[in-house]
């Protein structure tokens, strides 16, 4: 069974940066895609980013140029830099893997950006 694992989240001021990590158990080269999605609260769930197999991203418009989603194949990690955090970037962020037959969620992490 695939297990998704997040961590780096925290606390951060404004202007600040994170990197969140996505550790997956055994190859992520398996996965069609993988991604990072997010929720606040009283919103739906929302994509940021996503790391299509073939070596195409896609960010959501509000994380453009401020956010890089990357994977690491030797350590079956996917990360997403996030800088120049705002207020609005206030979330739990789900790590999310897509295979043939199937789509994993990893439990989420909190990330809260301070004014």
């Amino acid at each position: 069974q695939v297990q998704l694992v997040e961590s780096g989240g925290g606390l951060v001021q404004a202007g600040g940066s994170l990197r969140l990590s996505c550790d997956a158990s055994g190859s992520i080269f398996r996965f069609n895609a993988m991604g990072w999605y997010r929720q606040a609260p009283g919103k739906q769930r929302e994509l940021v980013a996503v790391d299509i197999s073939g070596g195409s991203t896609n960010y959501a418009d509000s994380v453009k140029g401020r956010f890089t989603i990357s994977r690491d194949g030797a350590k079956n990690t996917v990360y997403l830099q996030m800088n120049s955090l705002k207020p609005e970037d206030t979330a739990v962020y789900y790590c999310n893997a897509i295979s043939v037959s199937y789509e994993y969620w990893g439990q989420g992490t909190q990330v809260t950006v301070s004014s």
